[in-house]
């Protein structure tokens, strides 16, 4: 493998990964204040319709929102391990790595949408066909915006997320990666932590009031 390289106009390598690293973390920066707003509304809401809110969340399938957080907490764990591997010449294993955390993505953007049909079986939908006992009616269908406005955001981040590690993982693969050049292996691990840190958020949100029988 040649020797890596850094791209115009730096100087070193060290100083690539520095900036596409400040990059990242500038992005993600975004993200948070993006999702904080989302999950801003939500408490607001949640404050004025706490009955409302913790009967909506009865109705998510918790063993589904609790299977999507074990495997996208193990992708986690993968994509840390294929970094690791990618800084220190594995390249091959990091990209195995980097492809079965894709394909636990899968896995879950299919699980989601299992979800989201039954969803749609219980005239769960706001503005489709939403259908709620009248007592919490008016909290749960804003309860069923949030959920279906943020999980919507996040699986498509999801989906992005999973479009970024495959093509890591083929550059890996090709063994570009070493201990002096890994910023972008780096910052696409930063970023599939980040979308699994919002989901771990979302699925205290969404799938545990109103079930720890207080």
């Amino acid at each position: 493998m040649p020797e890596a390289q850094p791209a115009f106009p730096y100087a070193t390598l060290p100083q690539q990964h520095e900036a596409a690293q400040l990059g990242m973390w500038t992005f993600l920066a975004t993200e948070i204040l993006f999702f904080g707003g989302l999950v801003l509304a939500y408490l607001v809401y949640h404050y004025g319709y706490p009955q409302d809110f913790d009967a909506a969340a009865r109705h998510t399938k918790i063993v589904l929102g609790t299977t999507n957080t074990a495997i996208l907490l193990t992708s986690s764990f993968l994509v840390a391990w294929a970094v690791t591997a990618g800084k220190t010449g594995f390249g091959r294993g990091a990209a195995v790595l980097l492809a079965a955390a894709a394909g636990l993505g899968l896995i879950f953007l299919a699980l989601k949408g299992l979800e989201y049909s039954e969803e749609y079986r219980e005239r769960l939908v706001p503005a489709l066909n939403f259908s709620f006992d009248a007592a919490h009616a008016r909290g749960a269908q804003l309860f069923f915006v949030f959920y279906f406005v943020a999980t919507g955001l996040h699986a498509i981040h999801v989906a992005v997320g999973i479009a970024i590690l495959l093509a890591i993982a083929n550059r890996a693969r090709q063994q570009r990666y070493s201990a002096d050049y890994h910023a972008p292996l780096t910052v696409a691990g930063l970023y599939w932590h980040f979308v699994d840190a919002v989901w771990v958020v979302l699925y205290a949100l969404i799938y545990l009031p109103g079930r720890s029988g207080a």
